[in-house]
């Protein structure tokens, strides 16, 4: 048992396995050979707990049907997450449990159906762990860039996201509501959010935002951040750190060259630039769009990229 939880043991288990309750007792003592984790859970061996070790802990302090939510479920699902080194625990409503040391619990009348396990650990699918880590922070950018990598990383839909904000608590929603409704949009990373959020407070005329283009054969030409029909206009965000793939990087070469060949006039911007220079962005983009606006509308048809 040991071995399967990480060295993590609960007082019950214990007795269960056959130890002896004053063989235990002298074990759990101060000074003794295992580490008193949370009340009733102990770690047997000595120095700091790993995270296994701690969410192994949380889930046995909580209980049988409890599973692990919010950021430390977020990071199970290999997505970066902000938020303070706690475990966010779920439990049945009905279930009187209050949170100790390192441990939120939740009572909840929404216990998911399914969950993903890894060994002894059980915690929620991305769609709950994400919307359940956005009501637990405090600043959007964190909310906007948690919930674009899921998106992006393809961990969850837009759609799965937004039933989740529904069928959840109002309470602490707000950012979340927030960043599902920029992501329904079309945006899908947090340079293209600050982009977005220029451009529509810059008087510029409205784009679309993340348009497929085809030719007048109805040939895709390139899907792009921001574009302007009536000008032949076309911007991107260009970054690695933003864009996930690193291909995505790799195709923006490709993608400018076809643009260009069909008459457009693409422009490209580092997240760094979109942060400090913003009105010189803005320039270039009214330059580009009024130098477009002289010539005949080129013959492209557009679409909004689905969410």
């Amino acid at each position: 048992m040991l071995q399967a939880q990480y060295e993590v043991i609960a007082r019950h288990q214990a007795l269960r396995c056959g130890m002896p309750p004053n063989t235990l007792d002298r074990y759990t003592a101060q000074g003794g050979r295992w580490q008193r984790l949370l009340p009733g859970v102990y770690l047997a061996v000595t120095g700091m707990p790993t995270q296994d070790q701690r969410e192994v802990a949380a889930l046995l302090y909580a209980g049988a049907r409890s599973l692990i939510t919010g950021p430390a479920a977020v990071r199970r699902h290999h997505l970066r997450c902000p938020g303070p080194d706690v475990v966010d625990v779920l439990i049945p409503w009905r279930v009187k449990r209050q949170g100790v040391a390192f441990v939120r619990v939740h009572r909840t009348r929404r216990m998911p159906d399914e969950m993903f396990v890894t060994g002894e650990i059980r915690f929620a699918k991305p769609p709950r762990a994400v919307a359940d880590a956005a009501r637990f922070l405090t600043r959007f950018d964190d909310v906007r860039a948690v919930v674009c990598e899921a998106v992006q990383r393809r961990s969850c839909t837009v759609s799965g996201l937004a039933a989740e904000l529904e069928a959840g608590p109002m309470v602490g929603s707000a950012l979340l509501r927030r960043a599902v409704a920029e992501i329904g949009d079309g945006v899908r990373s947090v340079a293209e959010a600050d982009f977005r959020r220029l451009i529509l407070r810059s008087g510029l005329p409205a784009p679309m935002f993340n348009a497929q283009l085809f030719d007048v054969h109805g040939t895709f030409i390139a899907t792009v951040d921001a574009w302007w029909h009536s000008a032949g206009v076309a911007a991107e965000v260009d970054s690695r750190a933003y864009h996930l793939a690193a291909a995505d990087q790799d195709r923006t070469t490709e993608r400018h060259d076809m643009l260009i060949a069909h008459g457009v006039f693409p422009l490209h911007f580092p997240p760094r630039r979109i942060r400090t220079d913003p009105d010189g962005v803005v320039s270039d983009l009214r330059s580009a769009i009024e130098k477009g606006l002289h010539r005949p509308t080129l013959p492209i048809h557009a679409v909004p990229l689905a969410a």
